[in-house]
Formats: structure tokens, C-alpha cells, sequence
């Protein structure tokens, strides 16, 4: 009896020992990022940015045609946008693998170019990331052209300005609070993606392997000191483009 008992006492001590390495203090010297870390924030920081460049790029159009058109397709092409906004993001990522796959009609195009398949590689996670995050780029461009009203371009057009110079000289200058809120919305959206870019990009380092993904798997691996500072950089961030948003805000929209 007294054997087992002091057997008994050993394992526990073992047990308690090794949780305290796993769950150490936050201020523990063993809490530096990784390298593995830093790669996920640099591939993060590179796929927001691609992502916010091209949908700023590719949706000021369909903005700006949402905005204006009185076509009867204007409510479903604005549902298909938005869609993201309510279908959870495995579903997004499930059927973007199965298109771009091999058997995929992407996928067998990509193939008969003969280049490799998009999924589990960095341009497969820009698509994937230009479709989640599209509504969080659409939505801010269409309310900005909306509320610029008709008068603007009716006094450029009677100025003698054509379509193309009122909207570049006239409508884009009075949007540019809604680009603002579109890129910091898109570029933090991207940044915390997670079901997306597991099921499109799987978890390469250096690859497809983002800092949502890279805190998932220091959880996984009971390495909480690392997960706590990506994780609390996550928080700090989101804080300050919440606090920009509202700094970058008109006066007049604040009050209301």
C-alpha cells in the first residue's frame, strides 16, 4: 500500500508538473514567437493586402452598379454578394475546393492550361479570400454611391464632363470615406479568416499556414504561451480598426 501510494504521489506531481509547463505564466521567458509564427503573420499581412488591393480593384464597378441599376437582377446578383455574410465558411471552403479541384470545371481548366490546381496554394487563397471577403468591400462602395445623390454628376455633366471623367473626378473623390471603411474592413476580415483558408489551403508553412490557422495548432499542441500572444495581437488588432472606423467616420454620421 505505502508502494502505491508513493507511486500514486509521483504520477501526480508528474501531471501537475507537466500542465504547468503547457499553461506557464505569460510572463515566462519561453513566451518569444516562433519562426514558424512570424512567417504566418508575413504570409497574413501579404494575403490581406492582395486581397484588399484586388477587391477594391473589382468590385468599385459592381458597386457603383448596384448602386445605380433599376435592372431586375440587381436584388439576386446583390444576394449572391452578400451570401458570404450568412453561409459559414467551411461550406464557402468546401465547395470552392471541390471547384477548384481536379474535377473541378476550374480545376480541369487550370489543367488543360497546364498549370496545377489552385487548392492548398497562395493564389487558391486569394480566391478563396476575394469571395469571403467581397460583401465586406461591396456593401461600404455601394452606401457611399448611394448617398452622393444625382446633383454631383448632373453639375459635372453640365460642366461637359463625360461618364468616365465624372466618375473619376467627381464620384470617386466624394466616396472616399466608403473606400476607407471597405479596405479596413476587408484587409481585417482576411486577416482573421480561418474555416476558409483550412479547408482551401490546408496547413502548409510558408505557404497556406495564416496566423488564425498557426494559433489552431499551437492549441493543438497544448502550447498555450504561444497561442496567447498571436492570439492577443488578434485582440489588439481588431480593437484598433474598430477605434479607426470610428475615428475615420464623418462628424454628421457620428451624431446620428
Amino acid at each position: 500500500e505505502i508502494l502505491s501510494g508513493l507511486v500514486g504521489s509521483e504520477m501526480c506531481i508528474r501531471d501537475r508538473s507537466e500542465i504547468q509547463q503547457r499553461c506557464e505564466p505569460l510572463n515566462s521567458s519561453r513566451m518569444i514567437l516562433t519562426a514558424d509564427d512570424y512567417a504566418a503573420i508575413r504570409l497574413t499581412l501579404k494575403l490581406a493586402s492582395v486581397t484588399t488591393v484586388l477587391l477594391l480593384t473589382l468590385c468599385t464597378p459592381l458597386a457603383w452598379w448596384l448602386a445605380h441599376t433599376r435592372s431586375r437582377w440587381r436584388g439576386p446578383i446583390g444576394a449572391v454578394v452578400a451570401l458570404p455574410l450568412v453561409l459559414p465558411p467551411t461550406v464557402i471552403g468546401f465547395y470552392l475546393l471541390v471547384t477548384m479541384g481536379p474535377n473541378g470545371p476550374v480545376g480541369q481548366l487550370t489543367q488543360a492550361l497546364g498549370l496545377s490546381t489552385l487548392p492548398f496554394t497562395f493564389p487558391g487563397l486569394v480566391i478563396g479570400s476575394l469571395v469571403y471577403s467581397m460583401p465586406f468591400t461591396v456593401q461600404p462602395l455601394q452606401r457611399a454611391f448611394e448617398s452622393l445623390g444625382t446633383r454631383p454628376m448632373e453639375a459635372a455633366a453640365s460642366l461637359g464632363a463625360g461618364p468616365l471623367d465624372r466618375f473619376f473626378t467627381v464620384a470617386l473623390p466624394l466616396a472616399r470615406p466608403g473606400f476607407i471603411t471597405a479596405a479596413v474592413l476587408t484587409f481585417a476580415h482576411t486577416v482573421g479568416e480561418f474555416g476558409v483558408v483550412l479547408m482551401l489551403g490546408g496547413n502548409i508553412p510558408g505557404v497556406t499556414r495564416v496566423v488564425s490557422v498557426q494559433i489552431y495548432d499551437h492549441v493543438e499542441a497544448m502550447e498555450y504561451a504561444h497561442a496567447h500572444w498571436l492570439a492577443g495581437g488578434m485582440v489588439v488588432f481588431s480593437f484598433l480598426v474598430l477605434l479607426a472606423l470610428h475615428l475615420l467616420q464623418p462628424r454628421e454620421e457620428r451624431r446620428a
